[in-house]
């Protein structure tokens, strides 16, 4: 069984992907993986997507031919069109309502397994200590705010050690990020001539 302490740490390390991220970009992605499978749903993504080039395709036809030099191939091109049209409204429809369905079901997924697994934690562990602080280490008040709400005095509650994980993978993406962009803005290499645009002088009016 996985310690509790590892558990509150990738709960909240989840939790701050996913609002780095963003849940909307979260639910696109597993949208399109959902739609590799070979499902009922990847069948219509494929011919939706085969619809729209044929649709492109026909509507350019139907614009370089003239309805009036040749109104027999205009027309064919228009029924095609308008039929392969209603085709794809047809499964578009289909597939968005399937979608919202989708990131519905996600979306609950999502929150049972960070938020209300937290919550969740916080409740059945409240009394829990996650770890014991040295006798005499810290003063009494101090204690008793690691301790907050119901831990045992002299040991760290699953709240505070939430809100201490929270903090450290805060603190290290910020650094990781920093870090990133000083690496990838490298200064130019020593020795390199700087170039300067000479700026030109204004001659003024000579006085007498």
């Amino acid at each position: 069984m996985p310690s509790l302490l590892l558990v509150v740490f990738v709960v909240q390390l989840l939790l701050h992907i996913i609002n780095t991220v963003g849940a909307n970009t979260i639910n696109q992605v597993l949208w399109i993986l959902y739609t590799k499978f070979p499902t009922r749903t990847s069948s219509s993504t494929a011919k939706a997507s085969t619809l729209k080039r044929e649709i492109v395709r026909l509507k350019r036809e139907l614009n370089a031919v003239s309805a009036q030099d040749d109104f027999a191939r205009w027309a064919k091109l228009r029924r095609e069109h308008d039929k392969a049209l209603s085709e794809f409204e047809k499964i578009d429809g289909s597939l968005r309502a399937h979608q919202t369905t989708f990131f519905s079901s996600i979306s609950t997924l999502r929150w049972l397994s960070t938020t209300g697994l937290r919550f969740a934690l916080q409740f059945w562990h409240s009394k829990t200590p996650m770890f014991w602080i040295p006798e005499r280490w810290v003063p009494g008040y101090v204690e008793w705010i690691l301790s907050f709400p119901r831990a045992p005095v002299g040991s760290v509650s699953i709240n505070v050690w939430g809100l201490a994980c929270a903090s450290i993978i805060e603190l290290l993406a910020e650094a990781m990020t920093a870090t990133y962009m000083l690496v990838t803005r490298a200064p130019p290499a020593m020795g390199e001539p700087m170039t300067h645009k000479a700026e030109p002088v204004k001659e003024g009016k000579k006085e007498l």
